[in-house]
């Protein structure tokens, strides 16, 4: 279960980042991913959260805040990922994932991918939309196998930019 949780969160954080188009606001944005799965999180054994943390760390990333079912995390979105009409470099070579197919319409993204590393491996699918450039909702899809258990999940994102200074987080590795 701990697998699928992060394999969650990782893939909602990077669909959520991927948003970052030329219509996006660059700095500081608080992102919001719910799921049936995340809402599991409080029945994690420490041990397993600990471990868990560990492996977000390996990919570069922080462990969210989760609570109700949701996961808050901050991401940075530079100045230059913001220019990026889809920034493809989120997925490809990220957590063994690559993208299969990008398009962005006006301020509608959809991305396919497919992932294929020790850990998880499947297809998934984001798509969303920007209400304005310091906001925007999406659904992320997956359908694979994490550690050897299949798994079909989703998660509904929204994000609202934060401020113009990334000082609480890094850019997107």
């Amino acid at each position: 279960m701990r697998k699928n949780v992060f394999f969650f969160l990782l893939l909602g954080v990077l669909s959520a980042t991927c948003w970052a188009e030329n219509i996006v606001r660059p700095g500081l944005w608080e992102v919001k991913t719910r799921s049936d799965l995340l809402a599991l999180v409080p029945h994690i054994p420490a041990e397993q959260m600990e471990q868990l943390n560990r492996l977000v760390k390996q990919y570069g990333l922080e462990m969210p805040q989760i609570h109700n079912g949701a996961a808050t995390s901050q991401v940075c979105i530079t100045p230059e990922m913001a220019k990026q009409d889809v920034p493809t470099y989120f997925y490809d070579n990220q957590s063994g994932c690559t993208v299969k197919d990008a398009a962005r319409t006006g301020n509608r993204y959809q991305i396919a991918l497919t992932c294929d590393n020790p850990q998880f491996k499947g297809n998934g699918y984001a798509e969303g939309t920007f209400t304005n450039p310091e906001s925007f909702t999406g659904r992320t899809e997956f359908d694979g196998v994490v550690q050897g258990a299949p798994i079909n999940s989703h998660a509904d994102t929204i994000g609202q930019w934060v401020s113009e200074r990334c000082e609480l987080a890094q850019p997107f590795r």
